[in-house]
């Protein structure tokens, strides 16, 4: 039986912590270094109470505090032009980077990790990363109003494939469809690198009015500090420190705190909760708690602010009432928020969480002792300068080292130009169609049919279109364009160049859509920066990546890093996914990734080089992976968008398919599969222009190219056009044939009806993980 009469242990105080500093603590085991714990100790002046222990050791995580990161990062901030700073209104350092679209519109936008949570609990790992991305959009002061997604499986016939896609799949699906947000798009890879440390990457979108943006940061001595949202619970303690900041054994995870559990319909009242109380100006500063929840919430705030806080943590509402300081400190419980309220303003604050039903507590207030001061149960067991908590954490320069293993795998004696390549037009149809239906080349349909694309009511472009897009305003049909690419493949090869082939990508595509490129979110997956050779990946990566960025004048406007993606001694290929946010003026002028009508000229886009190496055919048909990725050419991307953004004024275009995995070939099975609709194509002018044979102009994945659909009426307008702007054009075909005489066709060499190419394409996903879901 229980002791009804025993007592409660008292809370480990400040006043402990001086009386007893040789008491033995648990640092080790929340994720500290004993480096890392003695330098709390000497900034403290003593040793850290159970609460700051606490707090320091989630803040101080890799996944919070971006230790082994920070000195890469900062390249981001220092290689910026005054182009690429016009349009931005909030850059790096905020919950959301925030882009002035025109027309008094702004767009936040963002990119971050849920991965080690999505291997555990696939379905609550994937839904809260979804929630938590819409509550860093909230802050921003935004009405959240789309999200895409970036997925890793491990290989796509392992048992435990199956388990994790199914959950996070779902897990997604839940979570923004009950919110109403529709998924615009993504990418869904599998490789058996990413086995045990799958990647699951949510990007969320949100729309403000420039005067309506919120930042976050508690100033105004006398302001309430205001808890609202979800009641505190014992789920996600230790998830920043513990789950996120730590790499798995060889037989899986080691250390298990619960994930954390999401509710999207509390998060949606949330949302109109706070949008409400933005429209009656009623915050000061906000914040939205996820990684390290309390601890973040309070000392960000604090941080950010012109003074101090001092914390009543008895007020905070709880789900589970045995929870100790800690445990409340620590809990990444979901849906809830954090508001600095003038005293004047709190009863109308009040008033509206009450409309809602959101239940709120009012903690403390914001003081002028630049302190941060807890209090639990009348005992002072938190007093802090806040900065040291969450800006002013260790910075590692940790070890680099060359991989002794990358010239070995970049040798001319293992690129793909050993391969056997198609002599025959039947031989080059049977790779068309392995290609195509190779797992990370196949129909998504099992994925995106699980969800809501079209709810709201503005989406213009989505799945399975290379960007999505959505119209801002209804009036002038103003849009922004979004594409999220990564290719883990190319960045194993060479990290340097594998980032800025992702953010090439990423802006061709958004391009593609007839859109202007204008603005970055990056999301930086990488093994164990305690291994010297992943911290060279990780370095030359960042390297590539803001170079690009420089070159194409496009701001990073934040983003996220997930280190440890690693199992044993064996960590995942590098993997940067890159946004990238395009403005378009008008999204009637929106061009689709395909051809709806027979007679449009198609044009090829571009120079193509033999750049088979990493390349998806050498992945499918060869099971290969070596040599070095095809050549960045940042110079030929801007004026290849610069042409396109020139044809859609115009409206000269069709159609347009951009060139990446898969290259000529992938580039007309999508076209054509989109709308149906065939095509024949002649590649001789290509082979003979560019010096290349048959495989290469098939396959080759040389970047700064697309495929685009123009109809006979504009082909004079394109093709002066090109002229004009001297860049490589070569007409290779036309749109021909739909229904049952719709085909790909490549003269003199091969007939491929569009229904068999379709039958294998669709058949990929569904064939290992069940029927797809009915439009």
């Amino acid at each position: 039986m229980t002791d009804s009469t025993a007592v409660e242990p008292r809370p480990d105080t400040v006043a402990d912590a001086i009386a007893s500093p040789e008491k033995e603590q648990p640092y080790g085991a929340l994720g500290l270094k004993p480096d890392e714990y003695d330098r709390i100790r000497e900034i403290l002046g003593r040793r850290p109470t159970s609460g700051e222990l606490a707090m320091y050791s989630v803040m101080w995580s890799e996944h919070c505090s971006y230790k082994s990161s920070k000195i890469y990062l900062r390249q981001f901030g220092k290689k910026v032009t005054d182009k690429m700073r016009e349009r931005l209104l909030v850059g790096m350092g905020e919950n959301a980077g925030v882009i002035d679209i025109g027309e008094g519109w702004a767009v936040t936008f963002k990119v971050e990790s849920h991965n080690h949570p999505s291997y555990i609990e696939p379905f609550q790992g994937a839904a809260t990363g979804v929630g938590g991305i819409i509550r860093d959009i909230i802050s921003m002061g935004a009405r959240p109003v789309a999200v895409m997604d970036q997925l890793r499986f491990g290989a796509v016939d392992d048992p435990d494939t199956a388990r994790v896609v199914h959950g996070v799949v779902s897990g997604i699906s839940f979570y923004a469809n009950c919110l109403g947000l529709p998924n615009l798009g993504g990418e869904t890879v599998f490789d058996g690198v990413y086995q045990a440390n799958p990647l699951v990457n949510a990007l969320g979108v949100g729309v403000l009015r420039h005067e309506d943006l919120h930042l976050a940061n508690a100033s105004g001595t006398g302001n309430k500090v205001v808890l609202f949202g979800a009641r505190t619970g014992g789920d996600g303690i230790g998830g920043a420190s513990i789950l996120a900041s730590d790499s798995f054994s060889e037989g899986g995870p080691t250390k298990r705190p619960a994930v954390q559990v999401g509710d999207p319909f509390a998060e949606k009242v949330l949302i109109e909760c706070c949008l409400e109380l933005f429209q009656g100006e009623l915050v000061e500063g906000i914040q939205d708690l996820g990684a390290a929840g309390i601890s973040c919430a309070t000392s960000e705030l604090a941080s950010n602010g012109d003074g101090g806080m001092f914390i009543e943590l008895d007020s905070v509402l709880l789900r589970d009432p045995s929870l100790t300081a800690e445990e409340i400190l620590m809990s990444e419980s979901q849906e809830r928020m954090m508001a600095v309220v003038r005293p004047e303003q709190l009863d109308a604050f009040l008033a509206v969480t009450a409309k809602w039903d959101v239940e709120t507590s009012v903690l403390g207030e914001v003081t002028d002792t630049g302190r941060l001061v807890i209090n639990w149960r009348g005992e002072e067991i938190v007093n802090v300068d806040p900065r040291t908590v969450a800006v002013d954490g260790p910075v590692y320069e940790r070890p680099v080292a060359y991989p002794s293993w990358i010239d070995a795998l970049q040798a001319s004696g293992v690129r793909a130009d050993g391969l056997a390549r198609p002599e025959t037009g039947d031989d080059l149809r049977a790779q068309l169609i392995a290609v195509a239906a190779s797992p990370n080349q196949a129909d998504v349909s099992w994925v995106t049919n699980q969800y809501d694309t079209y709810v709201l009511g503005n989406t213009a472009l989505s799945f399975p279109d290379g960007a999505g897009m959505i119209r801002v305003d209804e009036e002038s049909g103003l849009g922004v364009a979004i594409s999220t690419d990564a290719n883990g493949r190319y960045s194993q090869l060479d990290p340097y160049t594998g980032a800025q082939l992702a953010l090439a990508e990423a802006y061709r595509n958004v391009a593609a859509s007839g859109a202007v490129p204008t603005a970055v979110t990056d999301c930086l997956n990488f093994g164990s920066p305690e291994d010297p050779e992943v911290m060279w990946q990780f370095s030359r990566a960042v390297e590539g990546l803001s170079d690009a960025c420089l070159a194409l004048e496009t701001p990073v406007t934040g983003g996220n890093v997930s280190l440890y993606n690693q199992t044993g001694d064996t960590a995942i290929h590098p993997t940067p996914v890159v946004g990238v946010l395009g403005i378009i003026d008008d999204v009637a002028r929106r061009v689709p990734s395909g051809w709806q009508d027979e007679g449009d000229h198609l044009y090829l886009l571009g120079t193509t080089r033999d750049e088979l190496d990493g390349s998806a055919w050498a992945g499918a048909v060869h099971d290969h992976l070596g040599g070095v990725p095809p050549m960045a050419d940042l110079a030929a991307e801007r004026s290849l968008a610069d042409l396109l953004h020139a044809a859609t004024q115009g409206g000269l275009l069709s159609g347009s398919v951009d060139l990446s995995e898969g290259g000529l070939a992938q580039a007309l099975t999508d076209g054509s599969l989109r709308f149906g609709t065939g095509a024949r194509v002649w590649i001789e002018e290509i082979m003979e222009r560019d010096g290349v044979d048959a495989a290469a102009a098939l396959f080759s994945e040389s970047q700064a190219r697309v495929l685009v659909a123009v109809p006979h009426e504009e082909d004079v307008k394109f093709r002066g056009l090109c002229e004009g702007r001297d860049y490589p054009v070569l007409k290779i075909g036309v749109t021909d044939g739909r229904g049952a005489d719709a085909a790909i066709e490549l003269q003199d060499r091969f007939t491929l009806p569009l229904a068999e190419l379709r039958s294998a394409w669709s058949a990929t996903l569904p064939d290992r993980f069940g029927q797809i879901i009915a439009e």
